[in-house]
């Protein structure tokens, strides 16, 4: 709701008072002030210190603002001068909820005050007001324009908790994002350590890289550990968001993989903390190869990717004895060589691999060997062969 609303808001009765009965409360208010902050303190734990020292002060002062505010509301005035401590009073209770925001108190805390403060205020100046000789029918009046001046200060103070608190998370989310960028982009320490520390964000002893749709990042962080950092619009996340989670190391890695579980995420490595770029390398290679959750389950494949360009030249060189083969028949024995490598040279293993008879295992490695020769029997060509033939050709 914006300021503009709130001062437009609220209830447009007049009960006007007799000058005598104004002058009487008005009296009265700041002792109602006394008695409403001194209740407050005593009914609402979150106010209890709060309200000591200059605060105090300053709030009984706000109490008779509102209640200035309230008094011209019964006075016979007209015009714009009447409506002027009204709106003070209103404005006063936004700016209320706003600092009561940064304070870190609830609206629960706050609304307990306003309920407390309307008992209090009503209690008092309906004393005063019989006093005054009131009559029943104004007094019922009277009440009814007491407690809807209260409930739009209230408003006014709820509005502004919440404005607050959504601007304060906007210029944390901002804060964070900037910090992961340095993080990611090797930003010198003690420029990391300045931004974490106005982001109040205490650096764990690791961060893991999880890189998770968008549409699902905001759920996902809310079930993950206090802290956790989530960045977008990265370049080389296309439709993607990273989130980058403390302490998800040892034993809490379990938990980490269990909570992306079904959400399409890639999950990178624990690093220190500041060293948490290689946990993000590691795990955009593993989204850019097709891979998904948990980036230490494909430790062979993203090791013999690592240089595509060198694996090609080590295919090529490799298994040159079966260019001049017809290409199925080629097909078929690199299959074969792959499982009789894998299953170290148990035939009856490959075989079943390959679902063939153990016959025709034999019949290929007789193939193989006249085109290997002594070559197969060595260290390094065994070492080539396995990994030039340790992940499916591309």
């Amino acid at each position: 709701m914006s300021r503009r609303v709130l001062r437009q808001a609220g209830t447009d009765q007049r009960v006007l008072l007799p000058p005598a009965t104004v002058s009487a409360i008005r009296a009265e208010l700041a002792a109602v002030a006394d008695d409403v902050v001194d209740q407050i303190i005593r009914d609402v734990p979150a106010y209890e210190d709060a309200f000591g020292g200059p605060m105090g002060e300053t709030i009984r002062g706000a109490v008779q603002v509102a209640l200035g505010g309230f008094l011209s509301l019964t006075s016979d005035r007209r015009g714009p001068d009447a409506l002027a401590p009204r709106a003070s009073a209103v404005d006063g209770a936004y700016q209320l909820g706003r600092g009561e925001a940064r304070s870190g108190r609830s609206t629960d805390a706050l609304l307990s005050a306003f309920r407390i403060g309307a008992r209090v205020c009503w209690q008092r100046l309906s004393a005063r007001a019989v006093d005054e000789g009131m009559e029943p029918a104004t007094m019922a009046s009277f009440a009814a324009l007491v407690f809807a001046y209260i409930d739009e200060l209230s408003a006014a103070c709820v509005a502004g908790h919440q404005d607050e608190t959504a601007t304060e998370g906007r210029v944390r989310q901002r804060m964070m994002e900037r910090l992961a960028r340095q993080l990611l982009t090797g930003a010198p320490e003690a420029s990391v350590l300045a931004a974490a520390e106005r982001a109040e964000w205490a650096p764990p002893a690791t961060l893991t890289a999880v890189i998770v749709p968008e549409s699902r990042a905001g759920a996902l962080q809310q079930s993950l550990r206090r802290g956790t950092i989530q960045a977008s619009d990265l370049p080389e996340l296309d439709g993607a968001a990273l989130l980058l989670v403390p302490d998800a190391h040892d034993r809490r890695r379990p938990t980490l993989l269990r909570s992306v579980q079904g959400r399409d995420c890639v999950v990178g490595p624990p690093r220190a903390w500041l060293e948490v770029r290689s946990s993000y390398d590691r795990a955009v290679r593993a989204r850019d190869l097709g891979l998904a959750g948990d980036t230490e389950a494909h430790l062979p494949r993203l090791v013999l990717t690592a240089d595509p360009a060198a694996l090609d030249d080590l295919r090529a060189r490799v298994l040159a004895p079966l260019d001049e083969l017809r290409p199925a028949t080629a097909a078929k024995l690199r299959e074969t060589l792959r499982a009789w490598l894998l299953h170290q040279g148990r035939r009856d293993d490959v075989a079943a691999a390959l679902f063939v008879h153990p016959q025709t295992i034999r019949y290929r490695m007789t193939q193989i060997r006249d085109l290997y020769g002594d070559r197969l029997e060595e260290p390094d060509t065994v070492l080539a062969l396995t990994i030039a033939l340790g992940v499916e050709e591309r």
